[in-house]
């Protein structure tokens, strides 16, 4: 293997500790912890698990966190009810519904209603076209995440061929338009993309999110490329695997995340970045203006 990896534990873990100490000076400083709601309907048992190590990450920082674990059968208005609450609860500063949701509920209806300056998500459209328009607030999580990977290894964006490969609302969209807020040239790639292969192989830097194992080969990765994989499948064999075959393609990258322990830990990082920022824009929004001389 001649790719370096790209530590996303590490670099996460700096993270986490970078919002721990930001959070310990607000409350020697007289302010509140700031607060994040979790809402995780139905009870699939792998999904408990996830939110569950997700809010305690939340808690080791200091983070204040709820949650609640509605059943799978809640109605669409009941379920929007409860996020009523949560937008109108000072304590709370974030609101995240994990995803996905049952068939019965709309989903861009509940991202919708939850408000955009608690959307640590950074789903709803405000928050998109806050991005797309170059003057983001609250960000999707795990593209920021990628991006703050990407920054660890002074990666130089301008004028680079950035390829996503994969136009989810979650990972491929928003990653998009992460890369031209950096100066990136960006292409996006989905089911109706013709020629995969040739548009991985013009990647300086890749980026896959698709769910599906050794979806790109690593014969198309181009020389020196950086790559970053998303994708999280289990194999029958029990083993964790990402979309790239992975070591096919170190042997061409410069750089790899690796599977997991890449971009998942970034992911839960930058969900603890979110909400203290959260916190900091609404507070500065409530602060009296003073008057100048």
């Amino acid at each position: 293997m001649s790719a370096r990896l790209i530590d996303g534990k590490r670099i996460a873990s700096e993270y986490r500790e970078s919002v721990k100490q930001a959070i310990a000076d607000r409350r020697g400083n007289g302010l509140r912890a700031p607060g994040l709601a979790v809402i995780l309907v139905g009870e699939d048992p792998a999904s408990q698990v996830y939110v569950g190590k997700k809010i305690q990450a939340c808690e080791n920082v200091g983070l204040v966190s709820r949650a609640d674990y509605p059943a799978s059968d809640i109605s669409e208005d009941a379920l929007l009810a409860m996020i009523d609450d949560y937008n109108a609860d000072e304590s709370i500063d974030g609101i995240l519904v994990q995803l996905p949701l049952p068939a019965h509920i709309n989903a861009s209806a509940v991202l919708e209603r939850i408000r955009p300056d608690k959307d640590v998500d950074g789903f709803h459209p405000y928050n998109v076209g806050r991005l797309a328009q170059r003057v983001p607030l609250l960000r999707a999580c795990t593209p920021l995440g990628i991006i703050r990977l990407l920054e660890t290894i002074e990666e130089p964006f301008r004028g680079r061929q950035a390829v996503v490969v994969g136009a989810s609302n979650i990972v491929g969209r928003p990653m998009s338009l992460e890369f031209l807020l950096k100066g990136a040239t960006t292409t996006v790639c989905h089911r109706f993309t013709e020629d995969l292969a040739a548009e991985v192989a013009r990647a300086d830097i890749l980026v896959v999110g698709v769910g599906k194992p050794g979806l790109v080969r690593g014969e198309w990765i181009k020389d020196g490329a950086t790559v970053i994989d998303v994708g999280m499948n289990r194999l029958e064999s029990g083993k964790l695997v990402g979309d790239v075959e992975f070591e096919a393609a170190a042997e061409r990258a410069a750089w790899i995340t690796p599977v997991p322990g890449g971009v998942g830990p970034m992911t839960v990082a930058m969900l603890m970045t979110n909400t203290l920022r959260a916190a900091e824009l609404r507070e500065a929004s409530q602060a009296p203006i003073t008057p100048t001389a």
